[in-house]
């Protein structure tokens, strides 16, 4: 007999935002979506009052993880992680900033426990956070963080990737001033992230010699080192190691004519120097259906690349295509014999 498959963890995300409504969604429409056992860490009480502003017949259980699989079919199943929370759409709550963080904390401690497969996040507003005392950047810093206290004996080094059905992007650098990127980046720092990202590419995604195009820091790539050096003097040597290493790794390209639809044929994935030099054009071309993803962690996190959307939430006018494919992703990596 095959063992049960494990359910898939999902963080409640910021309770005044979208986070819950892509829930309940997902869930009402699991059979059509094709989406794979996940609960919730949260509060009942917000699900409820949020399915009843959205007038959704949601049937929801109270769970541990353990029924989770079993209980999908026919309720949401929700582990009751934090106090009761009043739903108040749109509205930010400094109250509510624990419950978020135990959310995560609480999910990933299911995956190193053996209850979960793998963590989605749903959005958080990160300034909310920073005034209870959350000292990371983003999810991305926090789970690496997390990582180190479950798995203490592995080397994790989380990198941010966006992936859609068209482009794969992966920022060196990520939620940093752009002032302060020429002096973070740095000649290992392209090396190491090209690395976690060709590992993951061939152990999760199942590519057997992943292309990696590098982009250049500067305008046309430093214009032979008439509009910058660091091109030359950062970027070049990164490159010419990671083709040593046997990864295949071509550039500095010229960000300005890599996105386009006979570009993206000639690579696998872009390593970007900046966030919004990556990031912008991949929610460009696939803001709707492209997924976050955390690499060189020692479990799967995927994420909806998007955020809280206070504005929508409540309203019942919110897509779910990326909360959606973020669940299907977070199972296929989660299970690389599906691939």
């Amino acid at each position: 007999m095959k063992p049960t498959p494990l359910p898939l963890a999902v963080s409640m995300g910021e309770p005044a935002g979208i986070g819950p409504d892509l829930v309940l969604l997902a869930w009402k429409n699991r059979k059509s979506l094709q989406l794979p056992p996940f609960y919730i860490r949260g509060d009942r009480a917000l699900f409820e009052s949020r399915a009843a502003r959205l007038g959704l017949n949601v049937r929801m259980a109270d769970i541990s993880p353990e029924e989770a699989v079993q209980v999908f079919t026919k309720s949401l199943p929700i582990v009751q992680t934090g106090p009761i929370i009043e739903d108040k759409p749109g509205e930010e709550q400094e109250a509510t900033a624990r419950s978020v963080v135990m959310s995560i904390e609480k999910c990933v401690e299911d995956i190193a426990n053996g209850l979960a497969a793998a963590i989605v996040t749903n959005p958080i507003n990160k300034a909310a956070l920073y005034k209870t005392g959350f000292s990371f950047p983003g999810h991305t810093e926090f789970l690496g963080d997390l990582a180190k206290k479950h798995w203490p004996d592995q080397h994790a080094n989380p990198v941010m990737m966006i992936a859609g059905p068209e482009l794969m992007v992966v920022p060196v650098t990520i939620h940093i001033p752009l002032k302060d990127v020429p002096d973070t980046l740095k000649t290992d720092l392209i090396i190491e992230t090209a690395r976690i990202t060709a590992d993951d590419l061939k152990t999760r995604f199942g590519y057997s010699d992943p292309r990696l195009a590098v982009c250049g820091l500067n305008p046309h790539a430093g214009e032979n080192a008439t509009m910058g050096t660091e091109d030359r003097d950062v970027v070049e040597p990164a490159i010419k190691k990671l083709i040593e290493m046997g990864i295949t790794a071509t550039g500095p390209h010229s960000a300005d004519t890599l996105f386009h639809a006979a570009a993206r044929k000639t690579y696998d994935c872009v390593l970007g120097m900046y966030h919004d030099q990556v990031l912008v054009p991949a929610k460009t071309i696939g803001f709707d259906d492209s997924v976050n993803i955390t690499l060189g962690l020692p479990f799967v996190r995927t994420s909806p690349d998007h955020g809280t959307a206070y504005s929508l939430a409540g309203t019942g006018s919110v897509r779910i295509d990326s909360f959606a494919a973020s669940l299907r992703m977070a199972s296929v990596l989660a299970n690389p014999e599906r691939l």
